[in-house]
C-alpha cells in the first residue's frame, strides 16, 4: 500500500527537475570577436551535434533502464525516478525533433533563394 505524497517530496522532486535543466542546455560557446576573429575558439557543428545526440541517447537509455528496473522490483529504485527520467527523456527528444525540423526548414529556405 502506498501513502500520500507530501508537500515535501513534492518539493523535492521539483528541485530535482529544476536542477537537471543543466542537463539539456547546450554549452555556451564563446562570442566571435570582431576586433581579432582569430582569438575565438571554431566549433564544429558536427562534433557538437554528436555530443547532444549522445547526451540524448544517453538519457534515454538511463530512463528505460530506470523503468525496467522498476519493474524487476529493485527497491532502490523509486516510481517518481523513473517517472522524472521518463520526461527528462521525453522533453529532450521533443525539443532535438524541433530543433531538427526548424534547421531542416532552414535548409530548404536557403536552398530555394535565388542567385
Amino acid at each position: 500500500m502506498t501513502s500520500p505524497v507530501g508537500s515535501s517530496q513534492i518539493e523535492s522532486i521539483l528541485s530535482q527537475i529544476r536542477n537537471s535543466s543543466a542537463v539539456v542546455r547546450p554549452p555556451v560557446a564563446k562570442t566571435m570577436d570582431v576586433a581579432n576573429p582569430a582569438s575565438t575558439t571554431k566549433i564544429d557543428f558536427a562534433s557538437a551535434l554528436r555530443a547532444q545526440l549522445d547526451q540524448l541517447n544517453s538519457m534515454e537509455q538511463s530512463s528505460v533502464s530506470l523503468g525496467q528496473r522498476f519493474a524487476l522490483g529493485d527497491t532502490k529504485v523509486n516510481l517518481s525516478d523513473v517517472m522524472i527520467a521518463s520526461q527528462k527523456a521525453s522533453v529532450a527528444i521533443q525539443t532535438s525533433v524541433q530543433v531538427r525540423n526548424k534547421v531542416v526548414a532552414a535548409y530548404q529556405s536557403i536552398m530555394n533563394m535565388q542567385i
